[in-house]
């Protein structure tokens, strides 16, 4: 998934730095799905701080050609990657186009917004990988529009065995800037956490549902 160890390590730097992400072992956050978590993670932060939202636009546009080649449009995955998919299509001079979660229930109904034609090359940009169902439906939704869905670049993964499994399962290219393993080498590079804290942030990653309960 990571394509660059030295981008990695400065996305993870950068997102720590503004707190976009944030470590707290001894005070876990509570997720939405109801499991306990030390890690909290806002890319939509990003989008304040000119410098970082300026590396992440550059970085996720030169892995989206490189990876997959100039697209015909980008997509971005409603809500949270809408607006750092503009920086990337911006960036690279080409359309966009955004994905809801579900058709709209008024108006035209649609799922996806903007002008979208079959045939087109397109690439997701995410701006967070978790379990991936939501990523992967916003690629369903596109290539049932008629969309060739070339792969999807992110700012950051948690790195789950069941997101892997479900981009397999899909045949989805997936790339991430960075994710937990570097996220972690850096904060302990950096003395963000303790030798300790890193033991307990292993320890989540490896059974998140059931940790600290």
């Amino acid at each position: 998934m990571i394509l660059n160890k030295d981008t990695a390590k400065k996305t993870a730097e950068l997102l720590l730095q503004i707190k976009a992400i944030k470590l707290k072992p001894q005070e876990p956050f509570h997720w939405a799905s109801g499991w306990k978590s030390p890690i909290y993670c806002d890319n939509r932060i990003t989008l304040s701080y000119p410098p970082v939202r300026l590396f992440l636009k550059e970085e996720m546009a030169k892995i989206a050609e490189l990876e997959y080649g100039k697209p015909d449009v980008i997509a971005g995955v409603a809500t949270g990657a809408i607006a750092i998919g503009i920086l990337v299509a911006q960036e690279l001079g080409v359309p966009f186009v955004y994905v809801r979660p579900e058709p709209k229930e008024h108006g035209r109904k649609n799922q996806i917004e903007g002008h979208l034609e079959r045939g087109q090359n397109v690439v997701v940009i995410e701006d967070l990988i978790s379990t991936g169902n939501s990523s992967l439906n916003a690629v369903a939704a596109l290539k049932e529009a008629g969309a060739v869905v070339k792969g999807m670049v992110a700012i950051f993964s948690y790195g789950f065995d069941v997101a892997d499994k479900n981009f397999k399962n899909h045949n989805v290219n997936l790339r991430t800037l960075s994710n937990y393993d570097n996220l972690l080498e850096q904060a302990l590079d950096s003395n963000y956490i303790s030798q300790k804290e890193l033991t307990i942030l292993q320890q989540w990653r490896a059974n998140p549902s059931q940790w600290n309960q």
